[in-house]
């Protein structure tokens, strides 16, 4: 079973920002489409983005649009998700999962064939 690592999820204050981490040993991150999805307790697991593997296509769930980036380190072979700006309703388990269609970024589920164990983020005063 391929594994994806995520990390750097914590307990922020409002307005705060985090850097999570997307990673792997079994498989060059460059070659596949990455997305970061979020489940926030009692609701479905919802993309916030993704970025391709080639040219680095991205796209930008609308409700954080302008606060979180996503970026690729190829030295590392990782991912990152940038969030800024964050607020409480931002709060849940952070994912990254490794798409199906090397060339395709957008948010469904079933777009996704491999998923980490996810890092908890608490945006909370």
């Amino acid at each position: 079973q391929v594994q994806l690592v995520e990390s750097g999820g914590g307990l922020v204050q409002p307005g705060e920002s985090l850097r999570l981490s997307c990673e792997t040993s079994e498989f060059n991150l460059d070659l596949y489409t990455i997305g970061w999805f979020r489940q926030a307790p009692g609701k479905r697991r919802e993309g916030v983005a993704c970025i391709t593997s080639i040219l680095g296509g991205e796209n930008i769930a609308g409700s954080v649009k302008g606060r979180f980036e996503i970026s690729r380190e190829s030295s590392k072979n990782r991912v990152y998700l940038q969030m800024n700006l964050l607020q409480p309703e931002d709060t849940g388990v952070y994912y990254c999962g490794r798409g199906l269609d090397r060339f395709r970024c957008d948010f469904g589920i079933e777009q996704y064939e491999y998923w980490g164990q996810g890092t908890e983020v608490t945006v909370s005063s």
